[in-house]
């Protein structure tokens, strides 16, 4: 076996995913089971404004072993507690999608059953008093999990904001640290097997080769090797995901240093703020058929919560992903194999799955036909998952007031998200694909978020006595109260343990 061993891994480009892949592949195969080479040039400059994520990357951290306090001090970072959606079901509405659960399953049965079965009563008609993470974010409060069993602070989930700059700057310190090296300088061409057609090397620009037997591709939308020269076509979802351009601008932070993302639809797509310790992220998502780069600019300036501390930065896209993630002896990871826009952060989680996916599958010499379809298989099903419940976001609404409304209001959906929403429409019931990265919790609190309107709730509520049911859903929700009370302030818990 060890004749056939990868024993040279090439990564093209750096940035978040370059980085990510160099330090991950590092940690796991260790410092004598293959060099690990990564190629970048500083002249080229890198994407780097997504800056929100999700729980999934404590996963990630912790498997590099990084320290928590040190990444959110080195990135400049805040908590996220999940995302406020203000005007995406019609205008002067807003919601909460939160990380973690709301409320707790009684019986065997969701929670949200039960709270359908109550909402007309007043009392329990705010589903956000049955969420730590929305009622503590609501608040500006954080603080991470306790270990005190039963307690509704021990199920605290959340995720971070950061520089995605610093953090692919810290991430390369570990793999660099692990026995990465880094060549910086352009690459000029690629040379192919004349027989087998994989890739044998890249040619800088300076003439130097680095020869490898896997080469990753995480150049970002250039898709140097899996789009230019494999011509690996891409799959273009824009009649699901209309937006195709954004403008980012930094703004100083303000006193709102709020632990959570907001996310503002807009007349021709939407506006994201996220707040660091340093200053605030913000951009403009929008859809070049329907508003112009000057004006989508100009709405952005116009809501920014603080002085712009930057000149506007354009950026342009396509939804969708590679028709095969990985071909011959390439893997693509990030940008270059697909994007679907940061509506709900799962930029970084994209990278995060590639990475995983491709140690469970990882070859040897052979490049064996099985292992790469059963990858591309995952990876397209993934991003089609991750893909309907963007488009849930768009699609339910009762906003008119524009033409880019009415498109995503009126547009054809995928079949299975078409399904989803016959049967919560139905039933009250919101399910959960497999092992999909969003739960029944995130549709739900999507689908009632946005108003879908189930005309019933699920039978199966009607199991508990209806006063038993007012009883539970008033301790849940004192419970929740306590526990928000108990929080500390999110601008002094990073005071206290992780200022930059």
């Amino acid at each position: 076996m060890e004749a056939t061993r990868i024993q040279s891994i090439v990564i093209v480009g750096g940035g978040t995913a370059g980085w990510m892949t160099a330090a991950a592949l590092a940690r796991i195969l260790g410092p004598d089971y293959a060099s690990i080479t990564l190629v970048e040039s500083d002249e080229i400059g890198t994407v780097g404004v997504g800056e929100a994520t999700i729980p999934q990357i404590n996963i990630f951290n912790r498997m590099l072993g990084i320290d928590e306090d040190d990444f959110v001090r080195r990135t400049k970072g805040s908590f996220k507690l999940g995302i406020e959606f203000v005007d995406w079901g019609g205008i002067g509405q807003r919601y909460f999608h939160p990380f973690g659960n709301i409320g707790v399953d009684m019986g065997g049965v969701s929670f949200h059953a039960f709270w359908q079965r109550l909402r007309g009563e007043a009392e329990f008609a705010d589903v956000e008093d049955y969420s730590v993470m929305a009622k503590a974010a609501r608040h500006g409060k954080f603080m991470r999990p306790t270990t005190a069993p039963g307690s509704l602070l021990s199920s605290i989930a959340y995720a971070f904001h950061f520089d995605a700059g610093l953090y692919a700057l810290y991430l390369r310190e570990l793999a660099e640290g692990s026995g990465v090296t880094r060549i910086e300088g352009k690459i000029t061409g690629v040379t192919r097997n004349g027989e087998s057609g994989h890739i044998e090397n890249v040619t800088m620009q300076d003439g130097r080769t680095v020869d490898g037997q896997l080469f990753i591709d995480c150049s970002g939308f250039a898709g140097l090797l899996i789009g230019r020269e494999l011509e690996v076509p891409y799959i273009d979802w824009s009649a699901f995901l209309p937006c195709n351009r954004a403008v980012a601008v930094p703004c100083e932070l303000g006193e709102d240093f709020s632990p959570y993302t907001r996310s503002t639809a807009r007349s021709a797509g939407w506006q994201w703020r996220i707040p660091l310790q340093h200053r605030v992220g913000n951009g403009h998502v929008y859809c070049s058929d329907y508003i112009g780069d000057d004006e989508a600019a100009a709405v952005l300036l116009a809501n920014l919560g603080g002085k712009p501390l930057a000149d506007p930065r354009f950026l342009k896209f396509t939804t969708g992903h590679r028709a095969r993630f990985w071909e011959k002896n390439c893997v693509s990871i990030g940008l270059s194999a697909g994007f679907m826009e940061p509506l709900e952060s799962t930029s970084i989680w994209m990278i995060q799955t590639g990475i995983a996916r491709l140690l469970s599958n990882f070859p040897d010499t052979g490049f064996e036909a099985a292992s790469i379809d059963r990858y591309n298989r995952l990876m397209v099903e993934e991003s089609e998952l991750v893909r309907d419940f963007l488009v849930l976001h768009y699609h339910v609404t009762t906003r008119d007031d524009s033409d880019f409304w009415n498109y995503c209001r009126t547009m054809p959906i995928p079949d299975r998200l078409a399904e989803k929403i016959r049967v919560f429409q139905s039933s009250g019931r919101a399910f959960r694909e497999h092992e999909e990265l969003f739960n029944d919790t995130s549709w739900f609190a999507v689908m009632e978020g946005q108003r879908l309107g189930a005309r019933r709730y699920d039978p199966v509520a009607e199991l508990m006595p209806i006063e038993q049911t007012r009883d539970r859903l008033r301790q849940i929700k004192a419970a929740v109260t306590a526990s928000v009370d108990h929080m500390p302030r999110h601008r002094d818990y990073i005071r206290d343990h992780c200022a930059a």
